[in-house]
């Protein structure tokens, strides 16, 4: 098996793949604990993660979002490795170099990182992302989605992968396929999150159905759809929208825990 992915709960995934690991998004909060979302704002965690932090494997990285508690929460800050490299916006990775995490790394969009292995390389490109709309996105903490490109040691691409991030459809996400005609696999955030009972800040199932027909990838997996109370878009909304665009057959739904294959341009389902 060249890689796996592992869906922990939340948008907290597990990826490995020729000889990398990597973290999305890390949060290990349990079952009716908070996630503190600034303003005095926080949300109730509403199932346990399938993983516990300390029974995870040693990280080459881990992919961080944005700065907000059900994505990077006290029990990452206290209990991660601080020599942990940690891809994430210019504005979280000042934060976390403040915490400790010395090696974080803040891109803007388009910019790139790469990791080094004895396998081949990882590079993580961050794209656009849209946490909420009009004026109130300058109140959340800034956001990228990521282009994650594993590469053999001759530097050709044997598997691509993007992750949303927390985002909102919006024409500033056009860009991605264009630059990213090629998606082999797509994590796709969700869960019609809304602040204060209105405010809509994460795709719904209607805007992710749209989502999946941009990018267009050969496969994706939802997250972040049923952890928290402040989630107002079940799975099964997403699910419907899918099958009325005629993406069914694209869509592979994981369990907290359920791991699947991945093998050079594909998920195995």
């Amino acid at each position: 098996m060249r890689g796996s992915l592992q869906f922990i709960g939340n948008a907290t995934t597990l990826i490995r793949y020729n000889g990398f690991t990597l973290l999305t998004d890390p949060n290990f909060l349990h079952r009716g604990q908070r996630a503190y979302l600034g303003y005095g704002l926080s949300s109730r965690r509403l199932a346990d993660p399938a993983v516990e932090i300390e029974d995870l494997p040693p990280l080459d990285a881990v992919l961080l979002s944005h700065m907000h508690g059900d994505h990077w929460d006290r029990v990452a800050r206290r209990s991660l490795d601080k020599d942990t490299p940690i891809v994430t916006t210019t504005a979280a990775a000042g934060r976390l170099r403040r915490q400790g995490f010395g090696r974080s790394v803040g891109l803007r969009n388009w910019q790139q990182h790469e990791l080094r292995g004895p396998g081949g390389t990882v590079k993580i490109t961050a794209v656009p992302a849209k946490h909420a709309p009009g004026p109130a996105e300058a109140l959340l903490p800034p956001v990228i989605g990521t282009v994650v490109e594993f590469c053999n040691r001759d530097e050709r691409v044997e598997l691509r992968l993007h992750i949303s991030g927390d985002t909102l459809l919006d024409r500033r996400l056009d860009a991605i396929p264009r630059r990213f005609p090629e998606i082999d696999l797509a994590i796709v955030h969700l869960g019609g999150t809304k602040l204060l009972g209105t405010l809509l800040v994460t795709m719904d199932g209607e805007q992710g159905a749209a989502w999946v027909d941009l990018i267009n990838p050969h496969a994706v997996v939802p997250v972040h759809f049923d952890d928290y109370s402040v989630f107002s878009s079940p799975l099964d909304d997403f699910r419907h929208h899918i099958e009325q665009a005629g993406l069914a057959d694209r869509v592979v739904y994981l369990d907290r825990g359920e791991t699947r294959e991945l093998a050079p341009h594909h998920l195995v389902r």
